[in-house]
């Protein structure tokens, strides 16, 4: 019951209850364990160390398990609290009487290579068989390795690797891959090339992170058609592209301009029902426009509906830009209605079209677009009414525009230099001198006047010596008053 409720503060109850006024019932480890790992996840540790206390004070009569505590120190370290999660390590044998098994040691070093405490990783593994009483396996100088690489010391690590047969442990492919990537982060590809051929000699399979991980050392480098190979030859020994493999190599396509390589990877992805990012797919998307094919683009868009896999708001925005760079506003629009009836489009998105429409002087579509975003309740922002002003200046409704500056200023906007320059360059241009009084006056009353937005109106209005100072006399004014 406990661990089916999602609702974390009825879960609490009901344990709570059950143990004090349930006529016969007394907690077990498995109850305990349901609610601190329940705690543990919601980062309610107060409520873990109460927990873990009188869990230690019935030690007695309840045998505890590793998994409790894995939980938790899994937790700490995911909340960034290492030293918690070793205080929860040293509490096992003291509190508990039980002897720490090398998986909950596993699991603490791996705390610190997360938080990247990478000393306390030697440090306890160093004095593990003394204070703790247990014995390090090959996962425990795996994770040390990984820490060595980590602070890019990969002569340690290799003489880590090296003395491991005298402890009795053989490397296995994981300790390998992780010294191949110790080299790869410091762009060392001739030992990396040399940790990879070693694999095979050992008899050891790589696996797709091995293959990956040196493919991320050429791609680094622009090294594409190496990393291509690796990726040839990978497949061609029977090892299938893991989703890391297909992001890597999607991105290297990218950043060399190669959309169609890029297409046709992510369609593999697609295929193979892997989730592509959302960063991974606006970058895709983006080489197809550049490209010019931005309907290639939009397949692409119909594709991940295919699968199910939704896109997000990102993807629409990126999706929106380029269609309206290319001037088919209506079929962002029709694009921007498909993806409104399954999600709440977000500031950026509703941005992306409205500043569109306002460039091709759709200012009607771009206004209805505002009421449905209010409508909504998302808030426009200065780039929303930057957008329209600068629409209206455009098609030389000057006026409207000092309307949408004050709509703005009623709405607790701040204006940014933006703002104030596409308006008084605009009214300038029109010959409307005096409404360029009425937006100082405005911003001076607003008293919500930013330094870049002073130094425009120094140099916009104040800078002509001849009438300049009459203006800088009612800005002074406005702004004393």
């Amino acid at each position: 019951m406990i661990t089916h409720q999602e609702n974390l503060d009825l879960a609490f109850q009901i344990f709570d209850y059950a143990g004090k006024y349930h006529p016969g019932f007394s907690h077990t480890y498995d109850t305990y364990h349901s609610i601190i790992d329940k705690l543990s996840r919601a980062r309610a540790f107060d409520g873990v160390e109460s927990l873990l206390s009188q869990l230690s004070r019935n030690s007695s009569h309840i045998k505890c398990g590793d998994d409790v505590f894995i939980s938790v120190i899994r937790n700490y370290g995911l909340a960034g609290r290492p030293r918690l999660a070793l205080k929860t390590f040293t509490r096992i044998k003291e509190e508990f009487s039980m002897q720490p098994s090398v998986k909950l040691l596993n699991t603490l070093l791996n705390v610190f290579v997360q938080n990247k405490r990478y000393h306390l990783v030697g440090s306890t593994l160093k004095n593990c068989k003394d204070k703790y009483g247990v014995l390090p396996n090959v996962f425990s100088f795996n994770i040390l390795i990984k820490a060595l690489c980590k602070k890019n010391d990969v002569e340690n690590a290799l003489k880590v690797f090296d003395e491991m047969p005298t402890m009795g442990m053989i490397p296995n492919l994981v300790t390998y891959t992780t010294i191949l990537g110790g080299f790869v982060s410091r762009g060392d590809l001739v030992n990396a090339e040399k940790v990879f051929s070693e694999i095979s000699d050992k008899g050891w399979l790589p696996d797709a992170t091995t293959y990956t991980v040196l493919m991320v050392g050429y791609c680094k480098q622009g090294r594409l058609s190496d990393a291509i190979k690796v990726m040839d030859n990978m497949e061609y020994n029977g090892v299938e592209p893991n989703e890391v493999t297909y992001g890597v190599m999607i991105d290297a396509y990218c950043k060399e301009k190669k959309s169609g390589e890029a297409r046709n990877l992510i369609d593999d992805m697609l295929d193979k029902k892997f989730l592509p990012s959302s960063t991974l797919c606006c970058k895709v998307i983006d080489v197809l426009c550049e490209d010019g094919k931005v309907e290639n683009a939009c397949h692409l868009w119909k594709r991940m509906l295919e699968k199910n896999c939704l896109p997000d708001n990102a993807i629409m925005s990126t999706l929106i830009h380029w269609l309206c760079k290319e001037g088919k506003v209506w079929e962002a629009r029709k694009l921007f209605d498909e993806f409104e009836q399954g999600t709440i489009p977000s500031l950026m998105t509703y941005n992306t079209l409205i500043a569109g429409m306002c460039e091709r002087g759709e200012l009607n579509e771009a206004g209805r677009l505002w009421d449905d975003m209010v409508e909504k309740r998302c808030r426009p922002n200065a780039f929303t009414y930057n957008m329209l002003i600068k629409g209206f200046m455009k098609a030389g409704v000057v006026k409207e525009g000092v309307r949408i500056l004050e709509e703005m200023l009623d709405n607790g906007c701040l204006p940014n230099k933006s703002t104030y320059t596409l308006l008084i360059e605009g009214l300038q241009e029109s010959g409307m001198e005096g409404d360029v009084d009425k937006v100082m006056s405005m911003a001076m009353a607003s008293r919500e006047v930013d330094a870049d937005s002073w130094d425009l109106f120094l140099h916009k209005i104040v800078g002509n010596l001849d009438c300049g100072t009459g203006a800088l006399d009612r800005l002074l004014m406005e702004s004393a008053t």
